[in-house]
């Protein structure tokens, strides 16, 4: 996916400090809590993080969108994109607000294997699957956590 580094000298050696990983709603990156608390404390620009994952992501509007940020001991960083959680693009699927409280007794809806297929290969590059099948088996697991039935 997206990658953007910012400063640092070309040539440089930089030493990998940290990996922050944070979920944030697309083209929504502010200071606030969690992202200023999580970048500060390692010492980084939080606008200048804020300004590039909103403009990589603003086209995503309203998806919650992993990001993996590499601080290095010069206080640069990279970021990389990750995949929407398999859970909001299942509730995203199914049009509904979230999961159930209940899941073995109270199902909030049903899915079919082909919606299942769809989801799994937009989160293939972040399962441990070498297969788009195995991959639709793991998406499954999440569709019963969340309450929601498969069916063919």
């Amino acid at each position: 996916m997206g990658e953007q580094k910012k400063g640092g000298k070309p040539g440089g050696a930089k030493q990998l400090v940290a990996i922050v990983k944070l979920q944030i709603e697309a083209g929504k990156a502010n200071p606030a809590p969690p992202v200023g608390p999580a970048l500060g404390q390692h010492g980084l620009n939080i606008m200048d993080f804020c300004k590039a994952y909103n403009d990589q992501t603003k086209d995503k509007a309203g998806q919650t969108i992993p990001v993996e940020i590499s601080v290095f001991s010069d206080r640069t960083f990279t970021f990389k994109l990750k995949s929407p959680p398999a859970s909001v693009l299942i509730k995203k699927a199914l049009n509904v607000p979230k999961g159930s409280a209940v899941p073995n007794k109270n199902k909030i809806g049903q899915i079919t294997r082909a919606k299942l297929l769809e989801i799994a290969k937009q989160k293939m590059d972040g399962l441990n699957c070498y297969t788009p099948e195995d991959a639709v088996t793991v998406i499954a697991g999440t569709c019963r956590s969340m309450g929601v039935d498969v069916i063919d």
